[in-house]
């Protein structure tokens, strides 16, 4: 029965037929096909340095029951998912086990129980068809093409009806909650879904979500740096998954980026998407830390001159900062007099270090940038939506290459974004605006060389 069932399911989507009466007859298969990690297995790289943390040991591909849906929720059927750093840490375990956020959220409510399983499937990311939905339902019907916003929130606490990220019971889907995205089928809040950009395929609509929503508040909403035209934007690991938005958004919003990547090939991506300042971390050789304990502010200077050679003398109004550690006292350094340094994620260390003379008596701000509220998540799916920034989308893998996408994201050998196949039987499916698609077609292409 459910093998069946997920086959009718897969060659109605594939078929193109979406009306609601056709979707809601089918049935829903009793499992399906999940990427999870294993609650007795939380311990296997102890000891471990977290480089050496292998994910294609601990992400497992399983067959796993269909949950109920509660109120308020819609079950999907998903065609693509993607890899980003949720994934990773979900997968070695850092910066502790996620089974403890799903047993904290399983105390919630007799709804949230169901999350707390010895198995976790993880993914914040999807672009698929809406299946079923549960009670309390009216906006989403079975048979939309739909990407998901990966912030679940619960709303019943007055700090989150004016920034849900404010809520004191929000969570990122798929990485504090069960049921996530490289899966099957899915488990979202309905407030969760955001309409599929028409003229992308699966693996390239499932691929912006978390990293474009992100690099939207934390560049250009008012809760963010709220960037302007003409701003001058230093951005960290420009060419990667985060970073790559942030260089479209500054292009397209009028600023100017300038670029900070690591190695020549990385250069040339960035200038490929229109950045003309970019500076190679590798080639110029700064080394902020002269030691495990010691920065280096001789290599802050040294890189505040190179980005005033670049600027005709002047400093960054914005740092778009991500690395964390590692970049930290230079962000702040380097940022002019009375600007911004915003903050998120700290891929390179949570404990950041800086000399607060250059902060304080140069009236620098910083500011804590975390994921995305739905509204701003709305706003910058729409941009998706209307060809203005594009997926960088380097390549796809299947579900059964789940561990080498994952290892090979940990290790810093992606491009862009990578997307995961899930029910899409093979790449390039799910355009429904070929026109838009013609049109648009020379820059998604080059965004996907990326």
């Amino acid at each position: 029965m459910s093998n069946d069932a997920m086959t009718a399911l897969q060659d109605a989507i594939v078929s193109g037929d979406r009306t609601e009466a056709t979707y809601s007859a089918l049935p829903v298969p009793e499992f399906y096909r999940a990427v999870t990690v294993h609650a007795d297995e939380t311990e296997m790289f102890a000891g471990l340095a977290t480089k050496d943390k292998d994910p294609r040991r601990s992400l497992h591909l399983d067959e796993v029951p269909v949950p109920r849906l509660a109120p308020g929720e819609a079950l999907v059927a998903v065609m693509a998912s993607s890899i980003n750093y949720n994934t990773v840490w979900t997968s070695i375990f850092e910066p502790m086990s996620t089974f403890g956020f799903l047993q904290r959220y399983g105390r919630l409510s007799e709804d949230t129980k169901r999350h707390d399983l010895p198995y976790h499937v993880v993914g914040s990311d999807l672009a698929g068809v809406v299946l079923r939905t549960g009670p309390g339902v009216h906006l989403w019907k079975a048979g939309q093409e739909v990407v998901a916003h990966c912030l679940s929130v619960e709303l019943e606490h007055h700090d989150g009806h004016n920034d849900t990220m404010l809520d004191p019971e929000q969570r990122i889907w798929g990485f504090e909650t069960n049921f996530g995205g490289l899966a099957q089928l899915a488990i979202v809040k309905t407030n969760q879904l955001m309409p599929k950009p028409e003229h992308l395929t699966w693996e390239e609509a499932a691929s912006p979500g978390l990293v474009n929503s992100t690099a939207y508040r934390q560049l250009i909403s008012r809760n963010g740096a709220g960037m302007k035209l003409g701003d001058r934007v230093l951005i960290w690991g420009a060419s990667g998954g985060l970073g790559s938005y942030a260089t479209q958004m500054a292009l397209a919003g009028g600023a100017t980026p300038i670029c900070v990547v690591s190695s020549p090939e990385k250069a040339e991506i960035c200038r490929r998407m229109g950045a003309d300042l970019v500076i190679d971390r590798s080639a110029e050789g700064y080394r902020f830390w002269s030691d495990e304990h010691t920065q280096d502010p001789r290599e802050w200077k040294r890189l505040g001159a190179k980005i005033r050679e670049l600027t005709n003398g002047h400093d960054p109004d914005i740092v778009f900062e991500h690395p964390g550690r590692e970049t930290f006292g230079a962000s702040v350094y380097v940022t002019r007099k009375g600007g911004t340094i915003v903050t998120c994620a700290s891929t390179s260390g949570y404990l950041h270090e800086f000399d607060n003379r250059y902060l304080w008596m140069n009236l620098k701000r910083i500011i804590g940038s975390h994921f995305a509220n739905y509204r701003e998540a709305w706003e910058a799916n729409s941009l998706i939506r209307r060809g203005l920034i594009h997926p960088t989308l380097s390549r796809t893998y299947t579900m059964d290459e789940v561990g080498q996408a994952a290892y090979d994201v940990h290790r810093n050998r992606h491009q862009g974004k990578v997307g995961v196949l899930t029910l899409a039987p093979e790449p390039g499916l799910g355009v429904t605006r070929p026109e838009l698609r013609a049109e648009l077609e020379q820059e998604i292409n080059r965004f996907r060389n990326v």
